[in-house]
């Protein structure tokens, strides 16, 4: 094999490995938001099909005074009670939530009865293929700005353009 197709083999077999050590934001309700619904069903569709795995990171996207963010319970989330929350409550718009354990996770709004009106997500976090399952304490919270829309791929394209700049300095 010549030079360049070792070349274009390593970074062939880089771009594989990094790709399945990126962790994939959500937007969650996509351009809906994180909202007070139309019908009870737009979060528990907006679930389907997708999955979520530990390192991932949820998106509410909301406007501060609005609504807010707490993650709680199975038995709370049922009664869309604010008690035996597992996180503390999220105030400012938009949010970002570091899904960091496996397991059941549930999320309402507290903002009057907007959680009795479907404002809540319940969604099952996974293993991921590179970090064994942590214990389960819930996820880590923040209020930091949401990255850009699929960010999952943007972080691999921004490293995969590094360690491609990196491997051509070294061969060329």
């Amino acid at each position: 094999m010549d030079r360049s197709g070792r070349i274009f083999a390593i970074l062939l077999v880089l771009g594989v490995v990094l790709q399945s050590a990126v962790a994939t934001t959500y937007v969650v309700g996509d351009s809906f938001g994180w909202a007070v619904p139309n019908n009870s069903s737009t979060y528990s569709d907006w679930v389907s099909g997708k999955t979520f795995m530990v390192g991932d990171i949820l998106t509410f996207n909301f406007v501060t005074d609005e609504h807010d963010v707490l993650e709680v319970t199975k038995e709370s989330y049922e009664g869309c009670k604010s008690t035996n929350n597992i996180s503390s409550l999220i105030t400012t718009g938009p949010a970002n939530v570091n899904l960091s354990s496996t397991g059941e996770h549930y999320y309402i709004c507290t903002v009057g009865r907007h959680c009795q009106n479907s404002q809540k997500l319940s969604l099952n976090v996974s293993a991921s293929s590179t970090s064994s399952p942590s214990p389960s304490s819930g996820p880590t919270s923040q209020t930091t700005p949401p990255p850009p829309s699929s960010s999952g791929s943007f972080v691999f394209a921004n490293v995969f353009v590094s360690v491609l700049s990196i491997v051509l300095c070294i061969l060329v």
